[in-house]
């Protein structure tokens, strides 16, 4: 992408220039040698901590009209899972396409507590320094990618997210503001109505009587009114939903969008969410494509959470790079179906654990690496849920029954294997049944594959894993990039920063940064304080003079310097 930010006097001049912006506002654009007549917006609506309770997928409790309306017309999904039932580990692997246990985002909070009594010390994950958000990519190809609002990445704290990413980041995040009318966007909206803490308050509107109590849990008053208040908020969501469709209506943009809805792991409620069974792991989807995707469909296939962000570049015409481990499942990319997903389970918040899940069509297998300690760990957040007070308040009277007090039990087996077929919500272990122990090893052997080849870091310990990112416990710093003006006759490839410089035109300007795997962002003097364009390649300058602001960033690193210079091209 070649990014202009001069004023010039000459409207000929000008024209050329604006040919040269080619990734960034144009109307075409080639992919692998093909034009592509008209780029495809595509339009996330994501919310946190719902399973499919929606009427769509056959739930009577349900009111979602909007959301079964949006089904109605393109396909829903039925086997998408998340590769950790948690927010940000699962979040980091979305956005990256890898695996949270690949690059080091797997546990939950990226905040350390070394030795027994100190405070928690928050670090930034540090992923390899070739993994960028898919963003990055869209971007580089001319997308406009806004986002509001929520991240929760792991590579910056608190909840922040590499600059470089998103053209917009923010409560205000649009599409709408893409300069350009006719730039293709790629628009995310996180919505968290439907967050494990909003099921804490009483319902307002749905009858607790008309909710279904899982086996898991103990079918008193309070177990249904949690489940009664996420039915409120799901009927929430739906209006907020409705009136998306209905922004795309009104402003033309319906036949050219792509609409995804998806929640970014199950339930919210105690055992589904932290938890690698179905009740966690399963996630909502649904996208409408017009003219491609048969309107109300039905699609079966193993989809993993990570194969989100590679689905999106595939239906944008963006190249998916190698070593992406999610697949694109739509599209002209789209790989052959997956035939097992994975799941982790690592820390969360103050207490440690390590759980492998491994899910083919049919079974789950579920390995514990900590079989001496019980399910039930110290998770204070957690415990402020109404319904893991009423089953402390059982367990204690000695009340729970069936699968409720095996889940309360002291010890946790080392490994189980579910049918999920006759089983969904994951209650009878078939781990020790000698009739299913072909499939036992079988799927045993797949999970120990999947660690090896994906470099699951499960092994390493966080002091160590930290220490490798923030040596001495110091986060290091992105280097300050380098203004590198390219043009024959003049000091080509002498770096520049700071003062004025006058160069014989037209030239290039380049951007240099010394740390590996650094982002850079550039802007002007005239751009907005907050809006950095992602730097991709040189800056063409025909004339004129313009003061150019850079700065970098690796993620995990602080960001590097804001530097700036003024360059003063003679015609």
């Amino acid at each position: 992408m070649i990014m202009i930010f001069s004023i010039f006097r000459s409207t000929v001049l000008f024209c050329f220039l604006l040919i040269a912006l080619a990734g960034c506002h144009t109307k075409e654009r080639t992919t692998q040698g093909a034009a592509e007549e008209t780029p495809l917006n595509i339009l996330w609506i994501s919310c946190e901590d719902i399973s499919p309770r929606l009427g769509c997928y056959g739930d009577p409790v349900a009111r979602t009209p909007n959301i079964d309306r949006l089904a109605s017309e393109g396909m829903r999904f039925t086997n998408l899972h998340a590769t950790a039932a948690v927010c940000a580990p699962n979040r980091s692997a979305i956005i990256t396409g890898m695996y949270q246990t690949s690059i080091g985002s797997h546990h939950m909070r990226t905040t350390h507590s070394g030795r027994t009594g100190e405070l928690p010390t928050p670090y930034a994950a540090v992923p390899p320094h070739y993994v960028k958000t898919f963003t990055e990519y869209m971007r580089a190809h001319g997308y406009y990618c806004t986002n509001n609002v929520k991240t929760d990445y792991q590579f910056a704290w608190p909840y922040q997210t590499p600059f470089t990413a998103w053209d917009e980041c923010s409560n205000r995040a649009h599409y709408r503001n893409r300069p350009d009318v006719d730039q293709p966007f790629f628009a995310v909206f996180n919505y968290t109505l439907t967050h494990e803490s909003q099921t804490w308050q009483e319902p307002e509107f749905t009858d607790p009587a008309d909710v279904e109590v899982p086996p898991y849990y103990p079918d008193t008053e309070k177990v249904r009114k949690s489940l009664a208040r996420l039915y409120d908020q799901i009927a929430r969501l739906d209006t907020i939903v409705g009136r998306h469709l209905r922004e795309l209506e009104e402003e033309g943009l319906a036949e050219n969008t792509v609409v995804f809805f998806w929640s970014d792991h199950g339930d919210g409620l105690p055992r589904g969410k932290r938890w690698p069974y179905e009740s966690g792991t399963l996630m909502p989807l649904i996208v409408r494509w017009p003219g491609k995707l048969l309107q109300g469909s039905v699609n079966g296939q193993l989809i993993s959470s990570i194969d989100l962000g590679p689905t999106v570049m595939s239906i944008a015409g963006v190249p998916v790079p190698a070593h992406m481990q999610g697949r694109a499942f739509l599209g002209p990319k789209a790989a052959e179906p997956r035939s097992h997903v994975f799941t982790a389970r690592d820390r969360f918040d103050e207490s440690y654990d390590m759980v492998r899940s491994v899910r083919d069509e049919r079974y789950r297998y579920i390995r514990n690496y900590y079989p001496n300690i019980p399910y039930i760990i110290w998770i204070p957040y957690r415990n402020n849920s109404p319904i893991m007070q009423e089953m402390y308040r059982l367990d204690a009277e000695d009340r729970l029954e069936g699968p409720q007090k095996i889940w309360f039990s002291g010890i946790r087996p080392p490994e189980e294997l579910y049918d999920c077929r006759t089983d969904p919500h994951n209650i009878q272990n078939h781990a020790a049944d000698p009739a299913f122990q072909g499939i036992l090893t079988q799927l045993s052997k797949v999970l120990d594959d999947w660690r090896a080849e994906s470099g699951d870091m499960g092994e390493l310990s966080e002091e160590q894993m930290v220490h490798s990112w923030w040596p001495d416990g110091v986060q290091p710093k992105t280097a300050r990039p380098w203004f590198v003006p390219n043009a024959p006759g003049n000091r080509g490839f002498e770096l520049i920063e700071g003062d004025s410089v006058v160069l014989e035109g037209p030239v290039t300007i380049d951007l240099f940064c010394a740390t590996q795997g650094a982002s850079l962002g550039i802007a002007t003097d005239e751009d907005p304080e907050s809006a950095w364009r992602l730097f991709t390649g040189p800056v063409r300058i025909a004339g004129g003079t313009t003061t150019f602001r850079a700065k970098a960033i690796r993620y995990g690193y602080l960001e590097s310097e804001e530097v700036r210079c003024t360059i003063t091209v003679l015609p």
